[in-house]
């Protein structure tokens, strides 16, 4: 009776893996400056591996503790609570991207790009269409959002896995289309990323929002592997539920960015 519980919370049992995470994380930075300078590139592949194993185990053990009942209404509102405050972060970062491409936009002059004349784009960049692929790369990216709510209305109000699976499948390939379309356009661009400023910022915002439909995908991905597993309820589901607020925040991100650097920045 000493130690029955008498609260809603979950106290957790020490953990190994912040730890690793956090020397993963530094490895695979310290790595990637090494690999810059043309050093070395396996401490930044090692700390890469750390940082993806940190992952898989640690969201392993969240997925082990939600099965057996430590999720309570209280620990699930920590968690949704915590996931928002991560797509604020996210927020955040593509802000500073966004910053960087209308300040170079509106004040093209200045003692730090003395080269671009006042004209934007500067001269000789040769910009994307915007009603060609990035117009079908949107279609794409929304038709995947719409396909992942599908998903969860069937979970949350019908209790229905097949459409869920459905859904997430449909998501899914389109997310790999959309990657794939983003490789051809970049293997296409007549710009590159470095000597111009327009091409610097254009490539590390939309690059960025590569790397975040490649995450985006894989976790809904994984989200259907668990579904397989019989994972997910009505009740439940609040790793599906984390998944399509991160692929949502990428179709918005993407809007964004179709808008403001294909068609107002060209």
């Amino acid at each position: 009776m000493a130690h029955e519980k008498n609260h809603d919370y979950h106290i957790l049992a020490p953990s190994i893996w912040p730890f690793v995470g956090a020397v993963s994380g530094f490895a695979m930075l310290f790595g990637a400056v090494l690999w810059m300078h043309d050093i070395t590139w396996l401490l930044f592949a090692m700390g890469f591996v750390g940082v993806l194993y940190t992952m898989f185990a640690w969201w392993s053990e969240v997925v082990k503790e939600s099965n057996v009942g430590d999720h309570t209404p209280v620990v699930s509102i920590g968690l949704r609570y915590g996931f928002i405050m991560f797509i604020m972060s996210e927020v955040m970062f593509f802000a500073a991207w966004f910053w960087a491409f209308f300040k170079n936009a509106m004040y093209p002059m200045g003692p730090e790009s003395p080269a671009i004349d006042g004209v934007w784009p500067p001269v000789g960049i040769e910009t994307f269409d915007p009603w060609h692929l990035p117009l079908i790369n949107t279609l794409i990216l929304l038709c995947s959002g719409a396909a992942a709510t599908w998903a969860h209305h069937a979970i949350a109000h019908e209790n229905n896995r097949k459409d869920m699976a459905t859904g997430l499948i449909i998501a899914v390939i389109l997310g790999v289309v959309f990657t794939l379309f983003q490789a051809y356009e970049y293997s296409h661009a007549a710009f590159g990323f470095s000597g111009n400023i327009y091409g610097a910022t254009f490539f590390m915002a939309t690059g960025f929002h590569g790397f975040h439909v490649i995450i985006g995908t894989i976790f809904l991905f994984v989200c259907y592997l668990r579904l397989r597993a019989g994972h997910f309820t009505p009740e439940k589901h609040i790793g599906f539920e984390a998944a399509a607020w991160y692929w949502h925040f990428v179709d918005v991100v993407w809007l964004f960015l179709f808008a403001a650097v294909y068609v107002w920045g060209g």
